[in-house]
């Protein structure tokens, strides 16, 4: 074996295999999915900023009843994660005219993005966000850091009437129980979820039937082999030519 190709954004699920050769690993950067969840989260957030789930309540009730509007520049977005599928998120949404923060491991730069990086940055970024965009990679690092605590450090008092989750990175990355906490006690309005600790989501689970929350199933951005074999193939003519690998992770971050 001389190379690992991964076929999807996340590598967590080869990590997690005892056994794993030491042998490069390349991870998928394709731009159909990059689209796919460059859409997943302009809708998402464009759902929430619209008041989505309150017109579908009142049209379950045949209420008509207009709720005031903000613009898109009263909101801040803050992307957690500004990889290759968060960074192009980011510049969606800055195209929209919301205000987008970025939170990363290390500093970089993004163009229209105010970027906080570190441990030292993270309550800086939380307490400059309205809607929380999570698209982190899966690591011992990041497991479990959506909790309680994080979400406490939202802002609540803003043009939304209150802090907004939406995930769509990795289910590991988030305590269902305390998402579920924080929407009773008012430190979440409403989430989108498309992860959860578990998947399938447990048909018991009380986020199916929550009125503030949002469920897909692990839909964000579906791989496609359709699009994405053809990319592994290049690479795979492209080593055998004797070419550099493109897209390798990192093995001691873990993505």
């Amino acid at each position: 074996l001389r190379v690992i190709f991964s076929i999807g954004a996340g590598v967590d699920h080869i990590f997690a295999d005892p056994g794993l050769p030491d042998v490069p690993i390349v991870k998928i950067v394709a731009d159909n999915l990059t689209q796919h969840m460059t859409e997943y989260v302009v809708w998402r957030v464009l759902d929430h900023h619209r008041q989505g789930m309150l017109y579908r309540t009142q049209q379950t009730r045949k209420t008509w009843h207009e709720s005031p509007q903000r613009p898109a520049a009263d909101i801040s977005v803050g992307v957690m994660g500004l990889g290759t599928l968060g960074r192009a998120a980011a510049s969606a949404l800055k195209s929209l005219g919301f205000r987008v923060n970025g939170w990363s491991r290390r500093e970089q730069a993004v163009d229209g993005v105010s970027v906080f990086a570190g441990e030292a940055g993270l309550i800086p970024f939380l307490n400059a966000t309205d809607i929380l965009v999570v698209l982190l990679p899966l690591t011992a690092a990041t497991k479990g850091i959506v909790d309680y605590g994080l979400l406490r450090q939202l802002r609540r008092r803003n043009g939304l009437g209150g802090a907004v989750l939406i995930n769509a990175g990795r289910g590991r990355l988030q305590k269902d129980a305390d998402i579920l906490r924080a929407l009773e006690d008012g430190t979440l309005k409403e989430a989108s979820l498309d992860v959860f600790e578990v998947e399938p989501l447990p048909k018991t689970s009380p986020l199916w039937t929550h009125p503030k929350v949002h469920v897909t199933p692990h839909a964000a951005a579906t791989s496609d082999p359709n699009h994405l074999v053809p990319i592994i193939l290049r690479q795979m003519a492209a080593f055998e030519r004797g070419e550099p690998l493109r897209d390798l992770v990192d093995r001691q971050a873990g993505y």
